[in-house]
């Protein structure tokens, strides 16, 4: 069960959001235009959405397929324009349906997968943006590629794959500081030449911003508290 905003939460909340991301980018000597605001609607019903998109928001983040696919086509058919991020862990057997659903997926994290989107993208023509997750805590709980497997995953994304991989994507630890992971992530991203890097969720945002992040998916301090 999610809490519905009203218009005015939603507006303050995704100001709220803008305002910090541009002075995080100020004290980084960063641009704005730079960052991408991810706004995670998982759990969170249509009548929320779009009062986020009435606010000027376009781009989103959905954790599952299936639930993606259950609220987005009406919503993409009445907005052009918008675009659609996968940024949950995903099942080899639901890579046709992502494909054809998302433009970027942000966990890429095993042969399986990388197979199963190769053969889809061939198929389908329609290529998302790619992202490997990184698994910088080595939780066992958690999905992603270890940092120490990471390059040699990358090769064989590019060369046994031929998956246009075009960044990074990490889940620090809970119970640690974010920092020294957003700087694993970004180390690891540019010696294998990726320029993207998916970082930072409403809590820890302005750390990933001056550590590079490209992408912040953030929803709670958007949308308000998931019950």
């Amino acid at each position: 069960m999610t809490t519905l905003l009203s218009p005015k939460s939603t507006t303050s909340g995704l100001d709220a959001v803008r305002i910090e991301i541009a002075r995080a980018c100020r004290d980084a000597g960063r641009d704005p235009s730079e960052v991408e605001l991810v706004a995670v609607s998982k759990t969170f019903p249509v009548e929320a959405i779009e009062l986020v998109i009435a606010a000027g928001q376009r781009v989103f983040g959905e954790n599952r397929v299936q639930e993606a696919k259950s609220k987005w086509p009406p919503l993409l058919a009445k907005h052009p324009g918008l675009t659609l991020h996968l940024i949950g862990p995903l099942q080899s057997n639901k890579a046709k349906e992502a494909v054809a659903l998302f433009d970027a997926i942000h966990a890429v994290d095993r042969p399986s997968l990388c197979e199963a989107l190769a053969k889809e993208i061939a198929k389908q023509g329609r290529a998302p943006t790619l992202f490997v997750e990184i698994n910088t805590g080595a939780e066992p709980q958690k999905a992603g590629v270890l940092p120490q497997d990471a390059d040699g995953f990358l090769t064989a994304c590019r060369a046994t794959y031929g998956l246009n991989v075009a960044g990074l994507m990490c889940i620090p630890p809970a119970d640690e500081a974010p920092g020294p992971h957003f700087a694993l992530t970004a180390k690891i991203a540019k010696r294998n030449g990726l320029k993207l890097l998916s970082m930072g969720m409403s809590a820890d945002f302005a750390v990933a911003i001056s550590l590079g992040a490209t992408h912040i998916r953030v929803g709670s301090a958007i949308f308000g508290g998931r019950h």
